[in-house]
């Protein structure tokens, strides 16, 4: 069958768009190692710094970016989850940025780095199916106060290691 000359690139065209999208699928394509859980259970994170209450804030933003990204269901209760994601809040340092211009004892910005064990515990088997380590970081500008400076920082810290952590777990990397 011979097809007339002007259908010809109407063929091609819909050929390739038939076959164009044979790889794709709809639907959550999470890692081998997470294969057959949908609800994730996330108690509140441990706490080894000296930042008092932090270990709840990453927990709530490791929650939030966990619901945001649309791959796993956030269980209320350990009873109804398939995995547990524990974590443990390492450490909380801050480094010199930038110093003042004609003064190198004051420090004009600060580079914060927040680091973070997790590992993620398949709950019908106990068996750990992620260990990992990760962190959040950014960067605050001095103001006046420095601790206040570096509380405020805290949260953008927490969500760039909360943005990480659900990476990981829903893509694998």
């Amino acid at each position: 069958m011979r097809l007339h000359p002007r259908r010809a690139p109407l063929a091609a065209l819909l050929c390739l768009l038939l076959t164009g999208c044979l790889g794709y699928h709809l639907g959550a394509n999470r890692p081998t190692f997470m294969e057959g859980v949908k609800t994730v259970y996330v108690p509140t994170f441990r706490n080894q710094t000296l930042v008092p209450r932090i270990e709840v804030l990453i927990s709530d933003t490791v929650i939030r970016q966990i619901q945001e990204d649309g791959t796993y269901k956030v269980a209320s209760s350990l009873d109804t989850a398939d995995a547990v994601l524990e974590g443990e809040v390492m450490r909380l340092t801050r480094i010199p940025g930038r110093t003042v211009i004609g003064d190198v004892q004051a420090t004009q910005e600060f580079d914060m780095s927040l680091a973070i064990h997790y590992r993620v515990i398949r709950k019908a088997t106990g068996e750990v199916v992620d260990d990992r380590t990760t962190s959040g970081v950014t960067s605050f500008f001095v103001s006046g106060d420095v601790n206040q400076d570096e509380r405020q920082a805290i949260p953008l810290a927490a969500q760039n290691a909360a943005t990480h952590i659900v990476s990981e777990i829903s893509e694998g990397w």
